[in-house]
């Protein structure tokens, strides 16, 4: 990585949290002192041009290198942008389109004669919780902050907070684990996860119970993988190989044994079992 890219990278991972600030301050209406604004803009117009150069110091090399002008410009940004960055980005574009397939009740992924399997049941009654506090503590701030300008930014923050929550939430309901016709196994959460396990990678699968303690994505020390929805998983599934996963920041691991939650844990082995 060249000095002019790691320092591409650094820019953006510093500049872009505080203009997402900056623009949430905006639209809720603050006036924001001349000086600032102009000190903002230089400082993005500066990140902005820094970006376009490395951008196209890159774009070049993998033109001259051979790669088609989609390919270089994808290896250019993959290069710039952070994979943890370009991952929250894009999980939260996803996230805002499963709200319209919540709305109209589709599912992404599923063909016909598959099992879509959902896994939302134990953490539906926390979601809701969760965006029904967000609510009222949006309202109690309304009535609680005097001043309008500091009113409006956190009304800015707490909409796009609930909106985040519902979209997560939709994003599990329209993304279920799916068991296709063909004996392979798609095992998900949300935006956030995504593993397909092709057929002759089951060596066998059963209905079990857990409990796990940690994060929704945890391996173990032997390539156990828990995906835990309301810490809780119900199938195990035993691999006859590792299986590459990525985890929702983008890092790489292997797993030989998953262990992960479905709302019918039962539907799910029986089909997964069936020869395809």
């Amino acid at each position: 990585m060249t000095r002019t890219t790691r320092a591409a990278r650094i820019t953006v991972a510093a500049v872009l949290p505080a203009e997402l600030a900056l623009v949430a301050c905006v639209a809720a209406g603050v006036r924001l002192p001349g000086a600032v604004l102009t000190a903002a803009e230089a400082v993005v117009s500066a990140v902005l041009l820094l970006e376009a150069w490395a951008l196209h110091r890159l774009y070049a090399a993998a033109r001259a290198a051979g790669e088609g002008r989609g390919a270089a410009l994808r290896t250019a940004v993959r290069a710039v942008v952070p994979v943890q960055v370009r991952r929250l980005l894009r999980h939260e574009l996803r996230a805002g389109a499963s709200l319209g397939r919540w709305v109209l009740r589709r599912k992404h992924g599923v063909r016909p004669g598959d099992l879509a399997a959902g896994y939302t049941g134990p953490q539906t009654a926390m979601m809701y919780g969760m965006v029904f506090v967000s609510v009222v503590e949006t309202f109690a701030l309304a009535l609680l902050i005097p001043w309008p300008a500091v009113h409006r930014a956190v009304l800015v923050v707490d909409v796009y907070g609930i909106v985040l929550l519902l979209g997560l939430h939709a994003s599990c309901v329209t993304r279920p684990h799916v068991v296709g016709a063909d004996g392979s196994l798609r095992i998900r959460y949300g935006a956030l996860f995504d593993l397909a396990v092709p057929p002759d990678a089951v060596a066998s699968v059963r209905v079990d119970r857990r409990y796990p303690e940690g994060r929704l994505v945890a391996l173990s020390e032997d390539g156990v993988l828990d995906l835990a929805v309301g810490s809780q998983t119900t199938v195990t599934l035993e691999l006859n190989r590792p299986l590459t996963f990525v985890r929702p920041l983008g890092a790489r691991a292997a797993a030989r044994t998953i262990r992960f939650h479905a709302d019918d844990p039962r539907a799910l082995v029986t089909t997964l079992r069936r020869p395809a």
